[in-house]
């Protein structure tokens, strides 16, 4: 069948000629398409025209299995169902500027980080453009009445920059007048450091804010939890990283996940500060999320306070970033992962 939720309003308009249909059903479709509406949902359609398209082509490529709601704040966990039986996930998150969703590209990811439970069963596919749209059309429909997604971080399960075609497509789907309309400003995306695909995405004019999943202040410690750091030393990332300042902007957000006794002294608080002066930036501190697999332990709240004051006193921009859904499995890839071992226990 054909996925017309990754097409543009022109290719939707060649793939109804080709079926016959007038040019206007192409901006009817497309209109619903963006509503989160299935074939039968599209009231101004005729019967028949509605059951044809059901038989030919899908309209919706994402369902929401599961939903968890945190009883600690607003924050809303999505178990997403894809077409031939993988399953990603999402988090809506309420703020006061509105409403954030974090968006999956991969099943799960290949790219290895020690801190991430989406890599432990490494990559089963990329996720389409329109796969990625799917599940915002899906929160917005859970949301329903006037309230939607407003912002969007690319911080889901898989790379983005691994899936770059069609992350690319996504991001510019999402500025259609007719579609979702949300403005590229108002997206983050996190890379692990793909120092060639950084360089390209700063040509692509996609302003977007770049998020970079640093997590250490030197190539030896970073080695040690992120295997890509074997391929791209973090003096390649950094300028990779002016280099997108430079031809877009916008500031970049360094991720750092303080792992108790391997990057949380004051001494590689020091070490980041020296690294990343003069770069327009901001450091993103974050208290891991235990994974007991990788054997990784978090940190106290202390040291995050110790933490965050030397690089303020470094004159290096850091906040603590703020902590939801940690009771309802709010970490990247943790409730796909408990699906999909329930599943295979249940099968033995």
């Amino acid at each position: 069948m054909t996925e017309l939720t990754g097409m543009f309003p022109a290719e939707l308009g060649d793939w109804c000629g080709a079926q016959g249909l007038p040019a206007f059903r192409a901006k009817q479709i497309f209109r619903w398409i963006h509503q989160g509406a299935d074939f039968g949902e599209m009231t101004n359609l005729p019967l028949p025209l509605r059951e044809k398209l059901s038989r030919i082509a899908l309209a919706q490529p994402v369902s929401i299995l599961e939903t968890r709601r945190s009883r600690l704040d607003d924050t809303v966990k999505f178990l997403y169902g894809l077409t031939d039986g993988n399953c990603v996930e999402g988090v809506l998150m309420h703020y006061h500027h509105g409403y954030t969703l974090c968006v999956s590209t991969q099943v799960g990811c290949r790219m290895g980080c020690a801190f991430c439970a989406s890599t432990l069963e490494g990559c089963v596919r990329d996720l389409t453009a329109g796969e990625m749209l799917g599940q915002i059309l899906c929160a917005n429909r859970y949301l329903g009445g006037e309230d939607r997604v407003h912002n969007v971080v690319l911080m889901g399960s898989g790379e983005p920059l691994d899936n770059y075609d069609s992350v690319t497509r996504f991001l510019r789907l999402l500025r259609e007048p007719e579609g979702v309309q949300i403005g590229l400003r108002n997206v983050s995306l996190s890379t692990c450091g793909l120092v060639p695909k950084m360089m390209r995405l700063a040509e692509e004019d996609l302003p977007v804010t770049l998020s970079v999943s640093l997590h250490a202040p030197n190539d030896e410690i970073r080695r040690q939890t992120m295997p890509i750091a074997k391929t791209y030393p973090m003096e390649e990332l950094l300028r990779a990283c002016r280099h997108y300042v430079e031809k877009t902007g916008r500031r970049v957000i360094f991720e750092y996940a303080l792992v108790g006794g391997l990057n949380d002294g004051e001494q590689h608080a020091a070490e980041l500060a020296a690294r990343l002066r003069g770069l327009q930036c901001h450091v993103n501190l974050i208290p891991l999320n235990s994974v007991p697999e990788r054997g990784l332990r978090g940190v106290s709240e202390a040291t995050v306070r110790r933490f965050l004051a030397k690089l303020e006193s470094l004159h290096i921009s850091a906040t603590r970033r703020r902590e939801m859904g940690d009771d309802i499995e709010g970490a990247c890839g943790q409730l796909r992962r408990r699906i999909m071992t329930d599943k295979q226990g249940g099968e033995h």
